[in-house]
């Protein structure tokens, strides 16, 4: 493995975490204390372009003023009520998103993956309720290598060991199929039981696994048949990171429910939502799901104007420009380091082609050296996932950034 060398003051923070915090991540070693744009600035003052987003959370880049100003402005007037009690945020945020996607309701959580529990749970009700299905024996069918998050009953449909092993019991009523396969599909459709599709239009975690052309609008087609809700789990596909507002929509499909979260806030604090229309939503009734946090007017406005940005700037279409761009620079590099280049828009990555299991992890420690911040995932795989608002001149500097640092692959 590469080594790399640590200032005092970063060794410091570095400590402290590992002292007196949990050991759930591994972490690229830098310790950052300031963004802004692309870019993001370690104690020391070393300036890195931000290849990550927080997993495209930070699609409208480092503290946009027009969303950190709203988030001044809410915090100092009203933060938190509680849905105890109306708010005069919630309503105008509520009809924003729901004509921005085109649907009748919206149901605000925090996290992505309570967005995707709240997901599940419309669903099930849905086919108890709607579909008729017999009451304990509902069915969600889930791809494998998927990566929808890490509570309990999330990882208990997840195939990765790490994931689920000695966590269990683990929550039944999920069936698994390879991803990008309609044919199995359709065979779980035949299980009656079955209510719901819930599916990544880009596989993230797993390494960007784009799917074939067509595979979405197949998704739709066979759900409409076989009367099965369509659930897109938009929260790092969603929000212009693709090119799109939507992933789903490069295929002009509309889901049953469409799931987001991470760019909802622009990266400044945990804000979801859950759209479906009335015949779905409104099967649950008050005290049946919600969230102390869920809809605090704070979120609602920081929501709001972030969504504002990504309309205002036109950030899809820069993403989608910027992608193609990138994705043919990395290719003309001609590197035999780099097995293969895929993505869509600006959520892309790179299959390390090396003997080193720890070739990705040093590329990465590489990149950093150079003033590049990216992480591995799944071993041979680094995720490049820029803010947005990247320019043609910073895309290429930052391949030729990705050009040098390949060189620590040579020893």
């Amino acid at each position: 493995m590469l080594t790399h060398t640590l200032s005092q003051k970063a060794a410091y923070y570095l400590e402290l975490e590992d002292s007196y915090g949990a050991h759930n991540y591994h972490p690229i070693p830098v310790v950052l204390e300031r963004g802004e744009g692309v870019f993001m600035w370690d104690v020391d003052g070393k300036r890195y372009y931000d290849f990550l987003s927080g997993y495209s959370a930070l699609n409208q880049g480092h503290c946009h003023p027009r969303i950190i100003n709203k988030l001044i402005e809410q915090s100092q007037k009203l933060t938190l009520t509680s849905r105890a009690f109306f708010n005069n945020v919630l309503g105008e945020y509520a009809k924003y998103i729901t004509g921005l996607f085109g649907y009748d309701k919206v149901l605000p959580m925090n996290t992505g993956v309570e967005a995707v529990e709240t997901a599940i749970k419309l669903a099930r009700r849905w086919g108890y309720v709607v579909k008729g299905i017999e009451d304990n024996k509902a069915k969600i069918i889930v791809c494998a290598q998927n990566f929808h998050g890490r509570t309990s009953t999330v990882v208990s449909f997840s195939t990765d060991p790490s994931a689920y092993t000695r966590f269990g019991p683990l929550m039944p009523g999920f069936d698994h199929i390879p991803y990008n396969n309609l044919a199995e599909l359709e065979k779980a459709f035949q299980d009656k039981n079955v209510c719901a599709f819930l599916f990544e239009p880009i596989q993230g975690e797993a390494g960007v696994v784009v799917p074939d052309d067509g595979y979405i609008s197949g998704i739709r087609n066979l759900c409409t048949e076989y009367n099965v809700l369509m659930l897109a789990d938009e929260i790092q596909t969603g929000l212009a990171r693709t090119g799109k507002m939507l992933a789903i929509d490069h295929e002009n499909v509309h889901a049953d429910i469409l799931i987001l979260g991470k760019a909802l806030s622009g990266g400044t604090l945990p804000v979801s939502a859950v759209l479906a229309n009335d015949d779905i939503m409104l099967n649950i009734q008050p005290g049946q799901h919600g969230s102390t946090y869920g809809g605090n007017a704070l979120a609602c406005a920081v929501a709001l104007e972030s969504l504002k940005v990504l309309e205002d700037e036109r950030l899809a279409g820069n993403a989608a420009v910027m992608g193609e761009l990138f994705r043919e620079s990395l290719n003309n590099l001609n590197s035999p380091f780099i097995k293969t280049v895929r993505g869509k828009g600006l959520l892309n990555a790179i299959v390390v082609n090396h003997v080193n299991p720890e070739a990705a992890w040093d590329l990465c420690i590489g990149l950093k050296e150079n003033g590049l911040l990216a992480k591995p995932t799944h071993g041979d795989k680094i995720r490049f996932a820029p803010p947005l608002i990247i320019t043609k001149e910073q895309v290429l500097e930052c391949v030729d950034i990705i050009g040098r640092s390949l060189r620590v692959l040579e020893a």
